[in-house]
């Protein structure tokens, strides 16, 4: 595993497609954005299978899962 230090507003940059930038850090809680392709299915690790599956079914519609 690599590990990197960022302090807020500093980027890491994953291949040529994917960037993660530290928007805030409070605590013990870092708020992180992640500039990625649309078709990128891109989830939070404690999601259990069926909730990711759910997520990635296709769709013809616009979801914003932000708000899950």
């Amino acid at each position: 595993m690599l590990v990197l230090s960022r302090k807020k507003s500093e980027a890491i940059q994953l291949g040529d497609s994917i960037q993660v930038t530290v928007i805030k850090v409070s605590g013990d809680k870092v708020r992180i954005g992640i500039q990625a392709p649309a078709d990128m299915l891109i989830l939070r690790r404690e999601l259990t299978p069926e909730e990711a599956a759910a997520i990635a079914k296709p769709t013809d519609k616009n979801v914003d899962i932000r708000a899950a």
